[in-house]
């Protein structure tokens, strides 16, 4: 027999932590390959996880609501698998020998949200840490031996900030009363703060609005969507029209579908677009991939796939990756003017605000009642400058002024 270890595996692009929301199994166990294990929250999915190995559960190191970085161990195994063993007894014996390297500190930087909560809640200078974890990177392992260790070392203390009269307009850590509700941040609302706040801090934004004449659009959706409901089995909504609309458009502004990579840009040759979907307490985007080959009938249904999927509870990983452009239906809350967050590592956010019936001046003078929309967009300045932002929306307001009657949904 050996024992076994399995580590939080890795759910997602970008992802680097994980939090075990609950156990599918208890000690004593006997589990096969691929089954599944415990259920696990990010800041993109929430998804079962697989176990790694048949075997015995031996030991669950991991508490529910605990969060852990991708590769730090969850639980052990004890299976028959002997040539296993020999491999992560090799591992271990040669671990020693990887520190005598010289360090690569790339990822030196490059916090996850748990460390960077540790560090400051225990006034912890990240600056003066050093990182155990691949290139360099600060696990949260590191931060707690420091924690562990009794006393913050002055080296490692974050330095004091000195207090300002309040006339300066500091704003005081906010203090509930009674009756107030604490509600503790934790789980997936602890990694989209992170992740949001990481996008304004290195993102420089930028934004553009444009409003849209959408009246013949409706009329036609409103036409045919009740034949199309009783052909197809699910709605055709306007979002799937706007989004057809945003991919076309990124096919002939490719620079539009772009990533920032710190010395390069990478403009992305797949259109896949995310879209956001909100639950009771979270925020998902999953995506629609290679959206520019999709008709607005494929659109309309994956769009449907994908909500049911997030509102079920059983949208996955593979769900939730590859996305290169975000497209926002904000106005399904009646918004009509927002700027919207970079889904980073993403270039631009396109929100669709809700359409309303407004007074125009048409041609001649002549004032007319139709269905407005405001698109807003907003642009990662590093990566694209205010004339291609303006061509792209430009053409995707072209596009869907120009649905009518003779656009086929198929």
């Amino acid at each position: 027999m050996a024992v076994e270890q399995m580590t939080m595996p890795k759910l997602g692009e970008s992802v680097t932590e994980g939090t075990i929301s609950k156990w599918l199994v208890n000690v004593g166990d006997h589990v096969n390959k691929y089954d599944p294990i415990a259920e696990v929250m990010t800041d993109k999915v929430n998804a079962e996880i697989p176990s790694s190995f048949t075997g015995q559960i031996t030991k669950l190191i991991a508490k529910e609501g605990e969060t852990l970085e991708v590769g730090e161990m969850i639980c052990t195994f004890e299976t028959a698998d002997k040539e296993k063993r020999n491999e992560v007894v090799k591992e271990e014996v040669n671990e020693p020998e990887k520190s005598l390297l010289p360090a690569n500190k790339t990822n030196k930087k490059r916090y996850s949200p748990a460390v960077v909560r540790l560090a400051g809640e225990h006034h912890i200078n990240l600056e003066h840490v050093e990182g155990t974890g691949a290139g360099g990177r600060i696990t949260r392992k590191d931060i707690e031996q420091i924690i562990a260790s009794g006393t913050v070392s002055k080296g490692h203390e974050a330095e004091p900030k000195p207090a300002e009269p309040q006339s300066q307009g500091e704003t005081p850590e906010p203090r509930g009363t009674v009756g107030d509700i604490e509600i503790p941040v934790t789980g997936v609302r602890g990694a989209i703060a992170a992740n949001m706040v990481k996008s304004k801090h290195e993102i420089p934004h930028a934004w553009m609005m444009m409003e849209v004449d959408v009246t013949d659009l409706v009329n036609y959706r409103n036409k045919i969507k009740a034949d199309f409901k009783k052909k197809e089995g699910f709605n055709l909504t306007f979002f799937a029209f706007f989004v057809k609309a945003v991919a076309q458009a990124l096919k002939e502004f490719p620079q539009m579908n772009s990533m920032w990579a710190g010395d390069k840009i990478i403009q992305k040759k797949d259109i896949n677009i995310s879209i956001a979907v909100a639950t009771e307490d979270a925020l998902f985007v999953p995506v629609i991939k290679h959206a520019d080959e999709k008709t607005i009938k494929g659109i309309a249904r994956e769009i449907t796939d994908l909500a049911n999927k997030v509102r079920s509870g059983k949208l996955m990983s593979k769900d939730m990756e590859g996305g290169t452009f975000t497209v926002n239906n904000t106005g399904s809350f009646g918004s009509v003017q927002s700027m919207g967050i970079i889904n980073y590592p993403q270039a631009a956010i396109l929100q669709v605000e809700s359409i309303v019936k407004r007074p125009v001046v048409m041609e001649h003078g002549m004032i007319a009642v139709r269905d407005m929309v405001n698109l807003c967009v907003s642009i990662d300045h590093r990566v694209l400058d205010g004339l291609i932002c303006g061509k792209f929306l430009t053409r995707v307001k072209h596009i869907l002024e120009h649905i009518d009657e003779n656009t086929s949904v198929y």
